[in-house]
């Protein structure tokens, strides 16, 4: 009897982790967890099929119901998996042999014990490159259907952000979502001098570009060996361009007392230290005290002494004083619609009663926040979503005693950053 074929390590790192999506975790924590398993190529690899196959979920899955002549739903998960990882490879990876992208997802069926499929598996996707010109859009009349399967989101999602801001910029949008975001990175000045960093960075073959959008950050690519050892090191910050802009709007001084309500994973809040090189008091609040460990590993590494963590709940009543803080941040928790390029599982994990969930949330979290704020003070408010009901609509619930200094926007498909809302605000002088 032959020995069975033994799967490549990133197929197989690949199969497992979206296994797991498929019962409700994170891409982006799993393949975190796999990295120091695999070595960088086969690391590579397995990041470009589990985030491909999410972002293209929709229109693989409707290539396989054509050439399957049934419906997903009838489906072993690990079938779908294994069909949605060979398509993937045979439509979008050219380098990969079509042979190979078959002869391995019917490896997976049988590792997945399901050895019945096997035949099935080979079957449609032998179906599917010999018709590889078939196109599951092309006889759609509909134009947002039509957006939906190219685009690989629900329509009632394409349908929403077509009301909000037309058809246009919601396509615009929904293909910046499948596309691989900038690598962006902030130095850190308390560990590291900028100027030598980019030097090395040049040197290793990179190419650095300095941000238009935070006036912090930079954009690389090439050297990946090196920025992930920079990044381990403490001395550069991997974090999106939009994020840093939430920080740097913030303007912390000297000697100020900041409150970041959220401040989990800690991008914010290091950034929010390190522009007052370690002079300030910055009270990093978090409701988790798993996600609050990694604002203070991120402390931690960067060196950083004047960030006080503290387990609290924004939604509730702050134990602070009234007017106790000179800035305060509140980057809510929220739908995550403007990171979809990155954590592309949440487009379908949405419905359409979790907005005003979220906000409901978000106006309580705000009203909190404005209670400690400082007369004089700043206060800004941002969510990584392009929803008005968890932006423009939250923020009415402050009063006049606040007035709004700025409102940006970024969008991936304009910016090439994750799609962030960021409201400033001054509370007026008693």
């Amino acid at each position: 009897m032959a020995k069975p074929k033994e799967i490549s390590p990133a197929r197989l790192a690949a199969f497992n982790i979206l296994q797991q999506v498929e019962t409700g975790a994170f891409s982006s924590v799993l393949l975190d967890a796999e990295e120091p398993r695999l070595q960088s190529a086969v690391r590579a690899l397995c990041h470009e099929l589990v985030l491909g196959v999410l972002r293209r979920q929709l229109y693989l899955d409707k290539i396989v119901e054509h050439f399957a002549k049934r419906r997903l739903e009838q489906l072993d998960s690990a079938v779908r998996i294994a069909l949605r990882l060979g398509l993937y490879q045979s439509r979008y990876l050219t380098r990969i042999p079509a042979s190979a992208a078959v002869n391995e997802s019917v490896s997976l069926v049988r590792h997945a014990r399901l050895s019945s499929a096997t035949a099935f598996v080979n079957a449609v996707l032998r179906r599917a490159i010999r018709e590889a010109n078939y196109d599951p859009a092309s006889g759609v009349s509909d134009p947002l259907e039509k957006i939906s399967i190219e685009t690989s989101h629900p329509r009632w999602l394409i349908e929403r952000w077509a009301n909000a801001f037309g058809v246009e910029e919601a396509e615009a949008f929904a293909r910046a979502n499948n596309v691989v975001p900038p690598t962006a990175f902030r130095v850190v000045k308390v560990r590291a001098n900028e100027a030598d960093v980019l030097d090395r960075l040049s040197a290793a073959g990179a190419t650095v570009e300095k941000s238009q959008v935070a006036a912090g950050a930079w954009r690389v690519s090439g050297a990946t060996a090196l920025v992930r050892e920079l990044n381990a090191a403490g001395e550069i910050y991997l974090q999106d361009e939009a994020s840093q802009l939430v920080a740097e709007t913030l303007k912390v001084t000297l000697g100020e007392r900041v409150l970041d309500l959220c401040a989990a994973p800690g991008g914010k809040t290091t950034l929010l230290a390190g522009a007052v090189e370690d002079r300030a008091l910055v009270v990093a609040g978090d409701r988790s005290a798993t996600r609050l460990e990694t604002v203070i590993a991120a402390t931690n590494l960067h060196g950083l002494t004047s960030i006080k963590p503290m387990l609290l709940d924004a939604g509730e009543t702050l134990p602070f004083a009234r007017n106790s803080f000179d800035r305060v941040l509140l980057d809510a928790p929220c739908s995550g619609t403007g990171t979809l390029r990155r954590n592309p599982e949440i487009r379908w994990r949405l419905t359409p009663s979790d907005f005003s969930a979220f906000a409901a949330n978000q106006k309580r979290f705000l009203a909190n926040a404005a209670e400690v704020v400082k007369p004089g003070g700043r206060l800004v408010y941002s969510t990584c979503s392009v929803e008005s009901d968890e932006n423009e609509d939250v923020i009415p619930v402050l009063d006049e005693r606040f007035r709004l200094l700025d409102s940006v926007r970024t969008w991936p498909q304009r910016e090439g950053a994750d799609g962030f809302f960021i409201a400033v605000f001054a509370k007026e002088q008693d």
